[in-house]
């Protein structure tokens, strides 16, 4: 039993992978077949795992088969604003409750992720990484879990707001702001910094659509 819920967890942290790097993208078909020859693994925890993905809507139905979702603008709209709310949050509980050793190693994130400003996917990478961050150092397990869901969602977006022109730089700015309040211990300014900044980069993915629809 303990056997088969490992290989159904490996195929589900496998595909999620794949979806989180880009190798697999909105709209692309999943063949249980591929997969499992793709990844070493029987079809079985393939097909449970593809199952697990779709009940969190990471997949849906194309008739009969099953394709990584995208999200149209409503939907987009809906997931930020339920990220800022849940960013805010954690960033508050971090500014009560993180260690010193944890408030170093985001000073250290910030830092070295400076050198990333004009590497896009590289800092789309990091990015995600600052956040996690942020997230386990509010020490609150629940949150972590729905923060965890919906940024696998946000891996349903084709691009990164941090390709924008001049996005990176202002990001890092934002995110020095960012862990200076989480730094002083103040909640309050370290939930509105955070805010702030998802609402930035809501604003920046808008513009970067409209551009799209514009050469389209």
């Amino acid at each position: 039993m303990s056997q088969t819920r490992s290989s159904q967890n490996d195929a589900y942290s496998l595909i999620l992978e794949a979806i989180d790097s880009g190798i697999f993208k909105p709209g692309d078909r999943l063949v249980e077949s591929d997969l499992a020859e793709r990844f070493g693994v029987s079809r079985t925890p393939i097909r449970e795992a593809l199952q697990r993905l779709e009940t969190q809507s990471l997949l849906e139905r194309d008739g009969r088969s099953l394709i990584i979702a995208s999200l149209d603008h409503n939907q987009m709209a809906e997931l930020y604003v339920v990220r800022r709310e849940l960013e805010g949050l954690a960033a508050g509980l971090a500014a009560q409750h993180a260690t010193e050793e944890e408030i170093r190693v985001l000073q250290e994130m910030v830092r070295s992720d400076d050198e990333l400003v004009d590497a896009p996917s590289e800092l789309a990478r990091a990015n995600r990484r600052f956040h996690e961050q942020i997230h386990l150092a509010s020490h609150n397990r629940y949150l972590v879990q729905q923060l965890d869901l919906v940024h696998r969602t946000m891996a349903l977006m084709a691009t990164t707001s941090l390709a924008a022109e001049g996005r990176g730089k202002i990001a890092q700015s934002e995110h020095k702001g960012i862990v200076d309040a989480i730094s002083r211990r103040d909640a309050d300014a370290a939930s509105k910094a955070l805010k702030d900044h998802i609402s930035v980069a809501f604003m920046t993915r808008l513009k970067q659509d409209a551009g799209a629809r514009s050469k389209s």
